[in-house]
């Protein structure tokens, strides 16, 4: 059983924020920045591969709902949706959530991306694009 699960059964204590039929939300312990939440599905579905689609529509309209709500209650200047898959990806605990994380100036918190765009050619480019639009089909 999976931290988020205990908190579904209300097995351990937990700040929640929102919850209806599906989901559920409440703080983050860690508090990465002031507000930073966590909305889960109540059935434990590992990632985003095992979601079923009318759920996900669902979890990520009521993120989009609580974004907001969360921007304005702090004023925050910005939020990030953070959503880790697989352990490569930082994933920890193995029940799909999204991480929605208040921005403020100096926060202190950083999201790095690498840009590799100078090793990269056309040809990457288009190859890499063309084997996207193959797994589509």
């Amino acid at each position: 059983m999976t931290v988020f699960e205990m908190i579904v059964a209300r097995k351990i204590p937990s700040h929640i924020v929102y919850e209806d039929d599906l989901v559920i939300a409440f703080l983050d312990i860690q508090q990465t920045t002031k507000g930073h939440t966590l909305i889960v599905p109540k059935e434990p579905y590992e990632n985003i591969f095992d979601m079923p689609k009318d759920l996900l529509k669902h979890l990520i309209a009521v993120t989009q709902k609580l974004a907001f709500s969360i921007k304005n209650a702090f004023n925050a200047s910005g939020i990030n949706l953070l959503n880790n898959n697989g352990v490569v990806a930082g994933q920890t605990v193995f029940h799909y959530h999204f991480h929605i994380i208040p921005r403020y100036e100096d926060d202190n918190f950083d999201i790095t991306f690498s840009n590799n765009a100078d090793q990269l050619n056309e040809d990457d480019y288009k190859n890499r694009a063309a084997l996207i639009k193959a797994a589509l089909s």
